[in-house]
């Protein structure tokens, strides 16, 4: 409806000066019939013309056309004053708005203040008084003021229509996203763990059925944090603790046979830090139960004056990952470098020279000004997969 009224306006506008210039003439009693016929036909081209010229796509033609177009409109501007005389002056207003719409702003302008400046020419040539000067001064510069202003404000109408549109649908691509990459990083983590917990208590069953009773309890626990996980991905924020991802980290770890050495240390660290590193370290252990062999992992968390740095070193390097690293790595480790560059910090992925593979976050004490509230939301559930 905007955009719409926008132009209405503007037609009724027009409409209104190009009765105007048809009453100026009416309005001298000396127009014969062929010459008001011959003044309604030039002033609704020339309207017409202003009408094409004042539309969005407009803007979009080659500039010999929008010049052409320009000529054309100057040649029905002037011409017919030497018929119409004072009675025509007004139409100057629309070409001038003509030349700031079609022209570049460093030559529209002051050729705008050209035209302006040729409007007293005429009257004075007619022996008009400097009052009649710049009662047509005055309203040639309003009309092109106006017209050229109306234009604009359509054009930015319309823009911001289109603008709120692209923005809706850039909002729904965005929310599918997010809820595909959350229940996909959630669920990855927690279905990892039940299924290597219960792989581990079919085997337990035969020969420790008491450990396996165990095992059963704790697989029910990752059971009921998955389906908490699932419910957490409507509302599109989560806070996650380092420390108490550091924790479950260590106990799935141990499930698959993996000797686990964990220092995150006690130090509180703002939400959104909290956040990313905890998403940091499920992607990685994720990753050692998806993708490697590992029988020994390291995760240390060494806290400086301002950066935190969170290691995870793990010996189940396979060939098809020494590859790896932050900038070619899976879309796990791609997204978390992203998530980490928007809180001001890096990621660093790959194979060092002992074999083992290495996976560090370096982040800052507290997120860069702004940026908080869209690493929480964004970064809070995890990224893509990686294969480590």
């Amino acid at each position: 409806m905007a955009p719409r009224l926008a132009r209405i306006i503007m037609t009724v506008v027009l409409a209104c000066y190009c009765s105007v210039v048809i009453l100026n003439v009416l309005r001298t009693g000396k127009a014969s019939t062929a010459q008001l016929t011959s003044c309604v036909v030039t002033v609704l081209l020339v309207f017409g013309l202003q009408f094409t010229l004042s539309s969005p796509a407009a803007r979009t033609w080659p500039m010999k056309r929008q010049i052409a177009a320009l000529v054309a409109q100057a040649l029905l501007t002037y011409l017919p004053t030497f018929w119409f005389q004072l009675s025509w002056g007004s139409m100057q207003g629309p070409f001038a708005a003509t030349v700031l719409l079609s022209l570049p702003q460093r030559i529209a302008w002051p050729l705008f203040g050209v035209v302006l400046a040729g409007v007293p020419l005429y009257p004075l040539s007619k022996g008009a008084n400097a009052l009649d000067c710049a009662y047509a001064f005055i309203s040639v510069m309003l009309a092109g003021l106006v017209i050229y202003g109306l234009t604009r404000l359509a054009d930015l109408v319309q823009e911001v229509h289109s603008t709120r549109e692209k923005l809706a649908r850039m909002a729904v691509t965005q929310e599918r996203l997010r809820f595909a990459r959350d229940l996909h990083d959630l669920l990855g983590y927690s279905l990892s763990a039940i299924t290597l917990k219960g792989e581990l208590v079919n085997r337990l069953i035969p020969a420790r059925p008491e450990q396996a009773a165990e095992e059963t309890v704790s697989l029910l626990l990752v059971a009921r944090q998955a389906l908490s996980d699932v419910r957490l991905v409507s509302r599109g924020y989560r806070d996650m603790s380092l420390r108490d991802e550091a924790e479950s980290a260590a106990a799935v770890l141990a499930s698959a046979d993996v000797r686990a050495e964990v220092d995150i240390g006690d130090q509180r660290l703002h939400p959104v830090i909290d956040t990313v590193l905890a998403t940091a370290l499920r992607e990685g252990v994720t990753n050692i139960l998806r993708h490697s062999k590992a029988e020994v992992c390291t995760i240390k968390a060494a806290h400086g004056p301002e950066t935190i740095l969170l290691t995870m070193v793990n010996d189940g390097v396979v060939i098809r990952d020494q590859s790896l690293d932050a900038r070619s790595g899976g879309s796990g480790l791609g997204n978390l470098r992203a998530r980490l560059t928007e809180i001001g910090g890096e990621l660093t992925a790959g194979v060092g020279a002992d074999g083992l593979f290495q996976v560090q976050a370096r982040a800052p004490l507290r997120p860069h000004n702004g940026e908080a509230r869209v690493a929480t939301t964004t970064a809070a559930t995890g990224s893509g997969r990686a294969a480590a």
